[in-house]
């Protein structure tokens, strides 16, 4: 069984940063590609970051690219956002999320999934 905790959001400032941590509870930790994932209000959710089982092959979704960093300490069965330059439109829940498959952005592709954190940047 895997389970995920999302913990790092809040209410921040246009401009401002957040970094975000999800907390795995797996053997073999290192086995998992890993992803975040996003959904705002009244929208379907949205890829935004993904990191492979060693962390060689990382993805962005394009609107966070140069702006939030996907990291992982596999010694820690931990999982981070770092989110710079924060923009409203950043505004939403956010998921990480675990596959056994090199998944990538693809949310289809992941068996696991956290409850979620909000994160509100406002104007």
């Amino acid at each position: 069984q895997v389970q995920l905790v999302e913990s790092g959001g809040g209410l921040v400032q246009a401009g401002g940063s957040l970094r975000l941590s999800c907390a795995v509870s797996v053997r073999s930790f290192g086995n998992y590609c890993m992803g975040w994932f996003r959904q705002a209000p009244g929208k379907e959710r949205d890829s935004v970051a993904a990191i492979s089982y060693g962390g060689r092959t990382i993805d962005y979704e394009d609107s966070v690219k140069g702006r939030f960093t996907i990291s992982r300490d596999n010694t820690k069965n931990m999982l981070y956002l770092s989110m710079n330059s924060l923009k409203p439109e950043d505004t939403a829940v956010y998921f990480c999320a675990a596959s056994r498959r090199m998944a990538r952005l693809v949310a289809a592709e992941y068996n696991y999934w956290g409850q979620g954190t909000q994160v509100t940047v406002s104007s």
